[in-house]
C-alpha cells in the first residue's frame, strides 16, 4: 500500500503505524550473537544484518527488540546428561561437535555464544505467548535471531550443535505446569535427528522435518514424528509439493497449541553449503504456508534462525520477517555490502572525533589528549608522523578495529590476541598491520593508504596502495580455491574493511576510494560498485565480465584465462590481456556525478566481442596456482 511513497515517508509511516497497533512481530537478539565458526562459511554478522534491515525500515521499534539471557546450567541439566555437559571442557570434544579445530581458548566463548542463544528460544517462547494474550492475538509471533540447534542430542552434539535449544524450551515450558501439544517444524535443509530424538517417547511433541538426507541410516522411532528425505539438487516445484503433501494433514490431525519454526535458509539456491536450488520467490512461500497453517490454529509461533551460509543468508529470514510484519507487502532487503556500511556509518556515529584523534578531551591534566610522541619537537623526534591519514591516532585505530567488533570476529577465527603494528612514516603509504598472536608471526592484515590528490584534478581520494587479508591457519579447497596472489585463504571480511574505509572517507571529507586491481579476480569482486575512471577501460572490463558469466567461468579460471592470453576479440583478433588501472569507489556526491559521467559515455552496444583463442568446449584453465605480489590482493 505504501510503495508509491518515498522510501523515508513510507518508513515513517511503518513506525507510526507500529507505534499505533503494535505490530505483530516481537524481535530476540543481542549484540554478542555476532560469532564467526572457525573454517565454517557462516556469516557472523547474520542476525545483526536482520534487526538493522527491519530496524532501518520501520518494520520493528526499539521496544519491540528483547535482549536475552544466557540459560542457566541447571535449565541445561534437565534435558542433557550431566556426562555430555562436563565433556564440553574438552576442546576435543569440542572440535568434533563443530567439525573444525576449536582452540582451547575458545571453548568458553562458543560455550557462552550457544548458552546466549538457546536463552534467546526461552525469551521468544515467553514474548510469543505474552504477545498473544496482551494484544488479544490468536497467533503471537516471535523471532529468536539465532538458535535452531537440532542437531544436539541429550548425551552428545553434533552439526556444530551443542545444546538443543526448542528441548530446553519444551521442557521449562512443562516445568510451567503448561501440557500444550507442540509441533516442531523444522524446514533447515539438514535433518532435525537430535530433537526427534529428544521427543521420541513424547506424544506431546510432533517433530516434523523435511530434509535432504536423514543423518543416520538407523532412524529414531518416534511416537509423533514426520521425516522426509527429498535428495539432493531438490528445485522448488517438488520442495512446495512436498510441504503441500505433508505439512498441512500433521497441523489438521494434531492440531498444535505452539509451534516451532525452524526457517533454515540453507535450502536457498545461493547457500554455499547446500545444493538444493529453491528460489527466494519459493522460499517466502515456503515460510508464509507454515504461518498460515499456525494463524488457523490459533497458536503461539516462535521462529528460530538456524542453518544458512555464505553473505547472502540473512536476505531470505529479513524478506519472510518484512512480510510476517506487513502481510503480503514484503521489503526487499538491499545488498549485503549497503547494510553493511548502514551498520558501520550507524556504529561512527557513536565516536567522539577526540577519541580517535586522540585530540581536545573532557578532563585530566593533559586536556588537549596528546601523547609523548606528540610533544616531542621536530629536531627531536625526527619529524616523525604520528597520526594515520593525518587523524587517527594509533589508539584511535584500535578503537576503531575494537568497538566495530572487528578484532571480535579475528578471534572468532582463533586469533585470540590480534595485535596491531603502524609504519607511518613510509613516503609510499602509510601502514597498518594486524598480527593474529603477541608475537607477530601470523599476519592477518596488511594494509597500505595515502591520500591521493593527483588521479582527479580538484578530487582527494584515499588511494588503497596495498591490501593483504589472510588466514594462515586456513586451507585451500573446492569452495575456497586458491586465487592468484594468494599464499592463505582470505579471511572473508573484505567488506567490512570497505565499509570501514568509506567511513573513513565521510570522516576525512575525501571524494572517495582508488585503487589499482593487479588482476582481473580482484575488479570483478569490486565491480557492483566501482568503476574504471576511463570509458574504454570500464567497456573492456565489462566485456570480459559478460564474457566469462556468459560461459560460467569463475573468477579465478577467468584471470587465469586472460594471463595465459586464451581470449581475443573477434573483430581484430587482438588477444585481450589485463592491464592494471584505476578503479575508483566514489563516496562524495561530485565524484558520484563524475562516475555517472563515465557510465554514460561506456558504450552499451557490445562494442567488444569476445571468444576463446582456440576451440574451447570445456574448461581448460587449469586450478588457480601462486604467483608474485598483488596490490591489492583480498578475501
Amino acid at each position: 500500500m505504501l510503495d508509491y511513497l518515498p522510501r523515508p515517508i513510507r518508513k515513517t509511516a511503518r513506525k507510526l503505524r507500529r507505534r499505533l497497533t503494535g505490530g505483530r512481530l516481537e524481535v530476540v537478539y543481542h549484540e554478542q550473537y555476532n560469532h564467526a565458526f572457525t573454517d565454517i562459511p557462516s556469516d557472523a554478522l547474520r542476525a545483526e544484518r536482520i534487526v538493522a534491515f527491519l530496524a532501518a525500515e520501520g518494520l520493528v521499534l526499539r521496544r519491540h527488540v528483547h535482549r536475552p539471557e544466557p540459560v542457566s546450567l541447571k535449565a541445561l541439566e534437565r534435558v542433557h546428561t550431566a556426562e555430555y555437559l562436563d565433556s564440553l571442557h574438552d576442546p576435543s570434544v569440542v572440535t568434533s561437535i563443530v567439525g573444525s579445530e576449536v582452540p582451547p581458548a575458545m571453548v568458553d566463548r562458543l560455550i557462552d555464544f550457544q548458552r546466549l542463544q538457546v536463552g534467546g528460544t526461552l525469551s521468544a517462547l515467553r514474548r510469543a505467548r505474552k504477545h498473544s494474550l496482551r494484544r488479544g492475538l490468536r497467533a503471537g509471533v516471535a523471532a529468536n535471531l539465532g538458535g535452531g540447534y537440532h542437531h544436539a542430542h541429550p548425551d552428545r552434539g553434533g552439526g556444530f550443535c551443542l545444546f538443543n535449544d526448542v528441548a530446553v524450551a519444551v521442557s521449562e515450558l512443562r516445568r510451567s505446569g503448561s501440557k500444550r501439544r507442540v509441533l516442531v517444524v523444522d524446514l533447515d535443509l539438514h535433518d532435525g535427528d537430535g530433537t526427534r530424538a529428544f521427543f521420541a517417547q513424547d506424544e506431546t511433541v510432533h517433530t516434523f522435518s523435511i530434509h535432504a538426507r536423514h543423518w543416520s541410516d538407523d532412524q529414531i522411532e518416534a511416537a509423533e514424528s514426520t521425516a522426509v528425505a527429498l535428495g539432493d539438487r531438490v528445485g522448488d516445484e517438488d520442495y512446495l509439493a512436498a510441504l503441500e503433501k505433508y505439512l498441512p494433514p500433521v497441523f489438521d490431525r494434531y492440531r498444535p497449541q505452539l509451534v516451532f519454526y525452524l526457517a533454515g535458509s540453507d535450502p536457498a539456491k545461493d547457500d554455499v553449503l547446500g545444493d538444493w536450488r529453491i528460489s527466494a520467490r519459493a522460499m517466502l512461500q515456503r515460510d508464509r504456508r507454515v504461518c498460515q497453517l499456525t494463524q488457523q490454529t490459533g497458536a503461539p509461533l516462535v521462529i528460530l534462525l538456524a542453518g544458512g551460509y555464505g553473505d547472502l543468508a540473512w536476505r531470505y529470514t529479513a524478506r519472510f520477517l518484512s512480510d510476517l510484519e506487513q502481510p503480503g507487502q514484503p521489503v526487499e532487503p538491499p545488498p549485503t555490502e549497503v547494510i553493511t556500511l548502514k551498520r558501520y556509518r550507524y556504529l561512527a556515529s557513536f565516536f567522539d572525533p577526540s577519541e580517535l584523534s586522540g585530540g581536545a578531551s573532557t578532563g585530566g591534566d593533559n586536556e588537549f589528549g596528546l601523547t609523548d610522541e606528540d610533544l616531542m619537537l621536530p629536531g627531536w623526534s625526527g619529524g616523525r608522523e604520528t597520526r594515520f591519514l593525518g587523524f587517527y591516532s594509533r589508539h584511535g585505530v584500535e578503537l576503531v578495529l575494537e568497538r566495530t567488533g572487528f578484532l571480535d570476529r579475528l578471534r572468532d577465527l582463533g586469533f585470540t590476541h590480534p595485535t596491531l603494528e603502524f609504519q607511518l612514516d613510509d613516503p609510499g603509504g602509510q601502514t597498518v598491520r594486524i598480527f593474529g598472536d603477541l608475537e607477530k608471526t601470523e599476519l592477518l592484515c596488511e594494509l597500505r593508504l595515502g591520500r591521493d590528490r593527483r588521479t582527479l584534478p580538484g578530487i582527494e581520494l584515499l588511494s588503497v596502495e596495498w591490501l593483504l587479508m589472510q588466514n594462515p591457519r586456513a586451507e585451500f579447497s573446492a569452495n575456497r580455491p586458491r586465487l592468484p596472489g594468494q599464499q592463505h585463504p582470505g579471511l572473508g571480511m573484505l567488506g567490512d574493511l570497505v565499509a570501514l574505509l568509506i567511513v573513513a572517507c565521510e570522516r576525512l571529507h575525501l571524494d572517495g576510494l582508488v585503487f589499482v586491481p593487479s588482476q582481473f579476480h580482484v575488479a570483478a569482486y569490486g565491480s557492483s560498485h566501482m568503476h574504471f575512471l576511463h570509458p574504454e577501460t570500464q567497456d573492456r572490463f565489462e566485456a570480459l565480465l559478460g564474457f566469462f558469466r556468459s560461459q560460467s567461468i569463475s573468477f579465478a579460471e577467468a584471470t587465469q584465462a586472460v594471463a595465459k592470453g586464451l581470449v581475443v576479440d573477434e573483430a581484430s583478433g587482438r588477444t585481450i590481456r589485463w592491464h592494471p588501472e584505476p578503479m575508483v569507489l566514489p563516496v562524495s556526491r561530485r565524484l558520484q556525478e563524475k562516475a555517472r559521467e563515465v557510465r554514460s559515455q561506456t558504450p552499451r552496444s557490445g562494442s567488444l566481442r569476445l571468444r576463446w583463442q582456440t576451440e574451447i568446449t570445456s574448461r581448460v584453465v587449469e586450478t588457480a596456482s601462486p604467483s608474485g605480489p598483488a596490490s591489492p590482493k583480498s578475501s
